[in-house]
């Protein structure tokens, strides 16, 4: 979507199998209540790895700030984590809050997830301590572990309290999850992080704190797409020191993370980008990443994604999505000229600078080792696909979805043109409207397009969780603890009906 104005993994291929058993080993004593419960998951494995989740109870007097520390028995190795920062020594694992989830009062709990590495057998931790105190077990006496199974979390909506989203490949023409189950995408957009860094005013627009993800996960979405800017994650001169760089990097990730707390799937999308074009439709005449342009650039796109993909390449619930609303049709003189920009991209006739293609975005994130599921959105602002599966790029993974925008003033805004032109790329791949929307101030239309991608079980985010104007943004919300515009009222009530 373009902006109204404003002053302003795992997917694995070949043997590796992957399984989801969830085995919550919960240690248990005689006696009063512990003084703080632990509740361990392995949510997601491999040959050389696994995803786990810790959540943590406590049970006695209100704390200011937590650590939570186990042992690995089988030569476990922690790499990434999220909702805490952990770290490991020996075989000893640390996990401590984060600064906005470090009050833990009487009762209250708390979920982080982590990957590891492994080889051989899985062993699960046998005794869990918090700040000190022993868990699971009465007043801090030693346990005597009686390894209770619970049922497998189901992926279809954000577990209850929070909890790790699913890891996600693909499979023929569905997203699954480590167990093989299909699962769509719902949710919202949360624009901010691709124009207020680059305006000198910010890293996000409005609050991203707990509350305000919270906020999200209340209207049981199940995915929240995070719009970003090359210039500010790269760090180059032309932005605030205070914005870019290693303090946008690590605002994004602590963003990511509090989504996946909340059980929500993070897409991480490239939004603006470097590249002077002045030509039809431009939406500024800045060199600069200060709008939409109409492809990526080849100086430096494919190093965003190389870095991006290293960030999030150890997290397989994130979903990478390449180019936000790719318009080469707009300067080309074709059609096939136009496709071919898309996927190869080069020099593209009326683009004043080199193009990155989706092909070289592809390769950028593969080369970087992340297997995470990408999406790829087509012409026209990705509103068409029709010749989406004749130029889709090679992915040596095999997780490749396909992406589309779709709102009440674009061209294939109707029944008939989905039916001829979206029923077929979605026989073939995942299909992901990554924006769904309209600037009515109302939900007809939205509700037209979910009941067509509900009946043909693909996914749709709704365009955007901001406090715009809703009949020039559009925006779903007046207010960051989810009161929903007219507009946003049609989104919030379908997703509690279907996730409820």
């Amino acid at each position: 979507m373009r902006h109204p104005p404003r002053s302003v993994l795992l997917a694995v291929v070949g043997s590796v199998a992957l399984m989801a058993g969830a085995t919550w080993p919960v240690v248990t004593a005689q006696g009063a209540a512990p003084l703080c419960t632990v509740e361990y998951s392995v949510t997601g494995q491999w040959d050389a790895g696994f995803q786990g989740a810790v959540r943590i109870t406590n049970n006695s007097t209100a704390l200011s700030s937590w650590t939570l520390t186990f042992d690995f028995a089988s030569g476990q190795k922690v790499t990434q984590g999220w909702n805490a920062t952990w770290s490991q020594s020996g075989t000893t694992v640390t996990a401590v809050n984060e600064s906005y989830n470090g009050a833990l009062g009487t009762g209250a709990s708390v979920s982080a997830g982590f990957q590891a590495s492994r080889s051989g057998t899985n062993a699960v931790p046998t005794a869990f301590r918090l700040n000190g105190t022993t868990c699971n077990v009465d007043g801090g006496s030693t346990p005597t572990p009686t390894a209770t199974a619970t049922p497998t979390p189901t992926p279809t909506g954000p577990p209850d309290g929070g909890g790790a989203p699913p890891a996600l490949h693909v499979a023929g023409n569905r997203l699954v999850d480590a167990g093989g189950t299909a699962h769509r995408l719902l949710g919202v957009n949360r624009s901010g992080g691709e124009f207020m860094c680059v305006q000198g005013r910010g890293i996000w627009d409005g609050p991203v704190d707990d509350a305000a993800i919270g906020a999200i996960a209340g209207w049981k979405a199940d995915t929240v797409r995070i719009p970003l800017n090359e210039e500010c994650w790269l760090g180059l001169s032309t932005i605030k020191p205070e914005y870019g760089g290693a303090n946008y990097v690590n605002a994004v990730k602590d963003l990511v993370a509090r989504v996946e707390a909340h059980g929500m799937t993070p897409v991480v999308e490239l939004h603006w980008t470097y590249g002077q074009y002045t030509g039809n439709s431009a939406g500024c005449t800045d060199v600069h990443a200060t709008c939409q342009k109409p492809m990526p650039d080849q100086q430096y796109a494919p190093a965003f994604w190389s870095s991006v993909a290293g960030t999030f390449k150890n997290d397989p619930a994130v979903v990478f999505d390449l180019f936000n609303e790719p318009y080469p049709d707009r300067a080309t003189a074709t059609t096939t000229q136009a496709w071919q920009c898309w996927r190869d991209g080069g020099t593209c006739p009326g683009i004043g600078y080199e193009v990155a293609g989706m092909q070289d975005l592809v390769d950028a994130v593969r080369a970087a080792g992340a297997r995470n599921v990408i999406l790829a959105g087509g012409l026209a602002y990705s509103n068409d696909l029709s010749q989406w599966l004749t130029h889709r790029p090679t992915d040596p993974t095999g997780n490749l979805a396909a992406a589309y925008h779709v709102y009440n003033f674009n061209s294939c805004a109707s029944e008939s043109c989905w039916n001829s032109t979206l029923v077929p790329v979605a026989a073939q791949v995942p299909l992901v409207a990554g924006e769904i929307g309209e600037n009515t101030c109302s939900h007809q239309f939205v509700d037209q397009v979910m009941k067509w991608f509900d009946d043909h079980g693909l996914s749709y985010l709704g365009w955007t969780w901001n406090t715009w104007d809703c009949s020039s943004g559009p925006s779903l919300i007046s207010g960051y603890d989810g009161t929903p515009t007219a507009y946003g009222t049609g989104l919030r009530d379908h997703l509690r009906a279907l996730n409820g």
